[in-house]
């Protein structure tokens, strides 16, 4: 990658991370504070809403901060088909592999290829490409591949509501 590429490439990290919002304070442990900020923010909102959120370093010290809300009703009276695309990507196991292997610096797809148990490069790129169709990766050129910074927080919840309760 030239010096330019890289530049370029960090400036556009930059960017998506300053879309991405302000970053979050630390909060107190053993508290709902923001369960009782939104149900503060919600007093008035008949069905009340849902809140994600979260403060996340990887592990080559890249920061992302994120929230996002959404008012029940309106996600209720939506066309949740519309989704489908989004988590059909996430369940492949490889796929996820993938994900976690980029967001811990391994970002292009000679990287990957590299990795035990991952398939042909081709069947990589297959994957890569789904993963791109559905927003949870980009092309950060010359084969190199990268979660968008609004996408590291909401991934990171989507494994998290997998987990067992």
């Amino acid at each position: 990658m030239t010096d330019l590429e890289r530049r370029v490439a960090e400036l556009e990290r930059r960017l998506d991370a300053l879309e991405a919002g302000p970053s979050v304070p630390e909060a107190p442990q053993g508290t709902f504070w923001a369960l009782e900020g939104l149900k503060e923010q919600l007093a008035e909102v008949r069905g009340g809403g849902v809140l994600f959120t979260g403060a996340v370093r990887l592990p080559d010290d890249r920061e992302y901060a994120w929230q996002y809300a959404a008012l029940t009703d309106e996600l209720l009276a939506s066309d949740w088909t519309e989704a489908a695309d989004a988590f059909a990507a996430l369940g492949h196991g490889l796929r996820l592999r993938l994900l976690r292997e980029i967001l811990g610096g391994r970002a292009s797809a000679t990287e990957l290829a590299e990795l035990d148990d991952v398939g042909t490069s081709g069947q990589i790129y297959h994957h890569l490409r789904q993963l791109t169709a559905a927003g949870w990766l980009r092309s950060a050129g010359r084969g190199r591949y990268e979660v968008p910074a609004g996408r590291v927080v909401p991934l990171l919840v989507a494994l998290t509501t997998a987990r067992p309760a």
